[in-house]
């Protein structure tokens, strides 16, 4: 799978899973609205109290779910961290172009954004038989 074949992918999709360990170790999952952008970098907003950003703050370890209403999936794994200065307002510019209400959220107490980048990723076509599955890690993406 080529970098643009999946940035295609996911941008067809807007919901993901996202996966993050809690402090104790246990595992705490939530479905987020995403975007993607043309670097391949995830980007979602939540509010800095929330279990996933406490986690993510404590832990960057991050798997996501995208893609499950036609049996074709891509699980990601990677690193996420909540930038500031220029690139939030980048990353917040590509969020905004498919939740354009993401704006008006911007005034709540808290709000922040949350960036993954992909160290493996994993799509998976199951209208195929067989099954039609790649794992590509970062480094294969470019």
């Amino acid at each position: 799978m080529k970098r643009d074949e999946l940035v295609w992918f996911l941008r067809r999709n807007r919901l993901a899973v996202q996966a993050s360990a809690a402090p104790d170790g246990s595992p705490q999952a939530a479905v987020v609205g995403f975007a993607v952008s043309d670097d391949l970098e995830i980007v979602f907003d939540t509010v800095e109290t929330t279990r996933k950003s406490l986690n993510l703050r404590a832990d960057p370890r991050i798997a996501l779910v995208i893609g499950w209403d036609d049996a074709v999936t891509v699980q990601i794994e990677g690193l996420a961290d909540f930038p500031a200065g220029a690139e939030l307002a980048r990353l917040q510019e590509c969020y905004f172009r498919v939740y354009p209400d993401g704006r008006d959220r911007l005034s709540w107490p808290g709000i922040t954004y949350v960036r993954v980048r992909p160290a493996w990723v994993r799509y998976s076509d199951f209208t195929q038989e067989p099954p039609h599955v790649v794992e590509v890690s970062a480094a294969q993406l470019g």
